[in-house]
């Protein structure tokens, strides 16, 4: 390959400009361009930013500046370093993409110093990649889903490059490490490319990497194994042009190759592996101990340059020695400087801002897939298997809009309907048995939740639509993914040009309560507080707990609509019993819950609330029983579908009205509330409502393990004897035709809970007036 003079000095012109724009926004408040000597009345009183990567990442933005331009190529990058924003913020600059969102940061002495002052100033950009900017879809603020996400951006995009910058660091996380496999589900007829670039600098914030430590050899015989193509820089432009060169030429033989037609078969993609020295090019010691090259360097080496001479002195040397007065001619950045800057920036892409190319899903009529039957409670169901008929025409409607991301749980959660539409996305060979594995599958599976998250926050990110299904004890493992993706929405919110992106949405099936095979391991329903607790006043969360197969159906058929939301959907997998109609569960969802007057009286002694569809079930049960045994006894059943609607306006915009909640719940009588989850989750919520003393919650309390269903209800003092006798505890206080049964009632109650003690351990299965029971 021809390398001009020209390319040559181009990229190192470009990166000593950039890296004086990086290390100057570290350090600077004043005297930006070095006009006259630095002073302490220069620096900033507050150094943030994370110098050690930034030389490397412009090393690598430089060179992918070059190439984009060159073949004219839609490139996207993903920063994993994102600590490392100093960087970005200086191509951004460079590439004129932050001229069109910030007029005042133009091409001028005037917009370089204020953007040389605005970082880590307050007021200004901080120190992390950020929505901030454009141009980027991952922060990187937390270290190890870059390449995930950069594949879930390629998926579906088949002319777009995703770049993925991998620190050191961050490639030492689980994470990282499942997410190399994401290769074997990459189709290159159909998706893009990712282009992986390894920044081996050596050190973390105070030890070497695990890489750094390991021999070339070592290395390729890993990647190799990953199913890479791998080739190795130093700090050599002309090897790195060769070598964005030859991964281009790869990835663009294999696309063509599949897209003319030709079998795939195990496509090596390229893999670069960039070696340097970290803070490459910044002070070389300070106080006799090594800065460039050790670890020393990976924030803010010269910390105390406002208040040591020497210190300031070796800044202002390193800062002189990229000449920025020749590279900064009266504080701007030359033509010839910004020649190969694409026409289509990389801070441009507009994939990066998926809202404004978001395209809405084309979705059936869920009353299609409606479960009708003739009498409430008559009819079992699994609400899932439902779910995964209407899901499959969803797939068939957005064949290239719509994706499942799951652990290799699809048809144990009975979505498994939707592989008669589609089948299990999966690359590589396989044996002919794996009939459901096909290269075009719009199912992806992976047993990496971290890889799945990663794949559809990218995937949404840049505009398209997917639903996770998940095991409710295993969502927990991407707590923190989705806390920082709900950080990142939040702030993508304070800035109009970034349109709404498609709702991130998860379905949580096989629930603790029917884990009874599973056992205690498999019991967690955690992930609801996770979600509440990120609640705020633009309402990113909503978390849905239908009791039944409608009420399913029309939730997920909102949730797939809505954008700029995480939606959370916990509905079991197992037949239940089915209460509402379409239409009423529709209905139902505009408030979020409802007294069920068919389980119901006016005037009640008490209230039954359930929340959830087994606590539902449960609920109906204990009125039923209750009925039986003490008709004196009124009561109202509530469902409540959606838990957003009973907490405070402050934190939950769509929260029941005072007057709403009065009309469900009263205002003075006892309610027993049975929830899916952990009882302090519903205590939270109701914290600022008034005259709570009176709601008693009971939900999961820690207690489970191999047994049958009801003994899991049994264990967690939620089965419909226990609510039984607090209902008539309560009622016994105020209503005196209950008070004179009431010893005979609660006894009975206990009687019946040793009851089926005994019977369990007999017979291995639950009462038969469990298992037989109807409304």
């Amino acid at each position: 390959m021809l390398i001009s003079k020209e390319e040559l000095d181009w990229a190192e012109r470009y990166w000593n400009t950039v890296n004086y724009i990086s290390a100057a926004s570290i350090y600077l408040k004043d005297n930006f361009f070095l006009e006259r000597k630095l002073s302490p009345k220069d620096i900033k009183d507050g150094l943030f930013g994370h110098w050690g990567t930034c030389p490397g990442i412009n090393f690598i933005y430089t060179h992918l500046n070059l190439l984009t331009a060159k073949k004219k190529q839609n490139t996207m990058l993903v920063v994993g370093p994102g600590h490392g924003f100093a960087a970005i913020l200086a191509n951004q600059f460079m590439d004129g993409s932050l001229k069109k969102y910030y007029p005042e940061l133009a091409n001028t002495k005037k917009g370089l110093s204020k953007l040389i002052k605005s970082f880590c100033w307050p007021g200004g950009f901080p120190s992390h990649i950020n929505p901030g900017v454009p141009g980027t879809i991952h922060e990187g603020g937390e270290l190890g889903y870059a390449l995930s996400t950069a594949f879930g951006a390629a998926f579906d995009n088949p002319d777009l490059l995703v770049a993925c910058i991998v620190g050191d660091g961050e490639a030492e996380t689980g994470p990282t490490a499942a997410a190399w496999h994401s290769n074997k589900f990459l189709n290159p007829k159909t998706d893009g490319a990712v282009l992986p670039i390894i920044h081996l600098n050596g050190y973390k914030i105070s030890n070497p990497s695990i890489y750094g430590t390991m021999s070339d050899h070592e290395i390729t015989a890993l990647f190799t194994g990953y199913g890479y193509d791998i080739k190795f820089v130093t700090d050599s432009h002309r090897e790195m042009l060769e070598t964005m060169e030859w991964a281009y030429t790869r990835i663009k033989r294999i696309q063509e190759d599949a897209r003319a037609g030709n079998e795939i078969v195990k496509p090596r993609w390229p893999l670069i592996i960039l070696k340097t020295k970290k803070g490459w090019t910044g002070v070389k010691e300070a106080n006799g101990k090594i800065i460039e090259g050790s670890y020393r360097s990976h924030q803010v080496p010269l910390k105390d340059a406002k208040t040591n001479p020497n210190s300031l002195k070796l800044l202002e040397e390193w800062l002189q020695s990229y000449n920025p007065k020749l590279l900064l001619k009266g504080g701007k950045v030359p033509d010839n400087t910004l020649f190969y800057i694409p026409k289509l920036s990389i801070g441009a892409n507009p994939h990066a801002l998926g809202g404004k190319i978001r395209k809405p899903l084309v979705l059936p009529s869920p009353k299609k897939f409606e479960l009708k039957f003739k009498k409430k409670g008559d009819r079992l169901d699994s609400a899932t298997d439902t779910l995964g008929h209407y899901l499959g025409e969803v797939i068939s409607s957005n064949m290239n809009n719509f994706r499942i991301m799951s652990p290799d749980e699809l048809e144990s959660n009975r979505l498994d309907a939707v592989l008669e539409t589609t089948g299990r996305r999966y690359i590589w060979p396989h044996s002919d048995n794996d009939d459901t594995l096909t290269q075009d599958g719009r199912v992806m599976e992976i047993l990496s939740e971290h890889t799945l998250q990663g794949w559809l926050q990218g995937y949404t990110l840049t505009g398209r639509h997917g639903i996770f299904p998940c095991y409710e004890a295993f969502l927990p493992i991407v707590d923190s993914m989705v806390s920082q993706y709900l950080k990142f929405l939040k702030l993508s919110l304070d800035y109009k040009w970034r349109k709404p992106v498609p709702s991130l949405n998860y379905l949580l099936t096989s629930v603790c309560w029917r884990q009874d095979h599973n056992g205690f391991s498999h019991q967690n329903p955690g992930f609801i507080n996770v979600l509440l607790s990120k609640a705020t006043e633009e309402q990113l969360v909503r978390v849905y707990l239908p009791a039944d197969t409608n009420m399913l159906l029309a939730v997920t058929n909102h949730t797939l609509q809505s954008t700029n939301k995480v939606n959370l959907i916990v509905s079991d997998k197992q037949l239940i019993r089915q209460w509402q109609s379409y239409d009423e569960a529709v209905e139902q969802s505009k408030t979020g819950a409802s007294i069920w007057k068919f389980a119901s009286e006016e005037n009640p002694d008490i209230v039954l609330a359930g929340c959830g569809d087994y606590q539902t079930q449960e609920c109906l049960a204990t009125v039923k029983l209750l009925k039986k045994v003490v008709p004196e006894i009124k009561i109202r059943f509530v469902n409540v579908s959606e838990l957003n609607v009973l907490g405070g306006h402050n934190l939950y915009p769509n929260a029941l009205t005072a007057k709403k909640f009065e009309e469900l719940f009263t205002n003075d009588k006892h309610v027993i509330f049975s929830f899916h989850g952990y009882p302090e989750t519903i205590k939270q919520l109701l914290f600022d409502r008034p005259n709570t003393q009176r709601f008693h919650i009971y939900g999961y309390i820690e207690e489970g393990t191999t047994t049958t269903p009801f003994d899991m209800l049994i264990q967690n003092k939620v089965s419909r004897y226990h609510l039984a006798r607090r209902a008539v505890e309560h009622v016994a206080k105020t209503n005196s035709k209950v008070t004179v049964k009431s010893k005979k009632l609660i006894k009975l109650m206990e009687n019946k809970i040793k009851e089926h003690s005994k019977y369990i351990k007999n017979n291995d299965k639950d009462l038969e007036e469990v298992n037989n029971w109807t409304w």
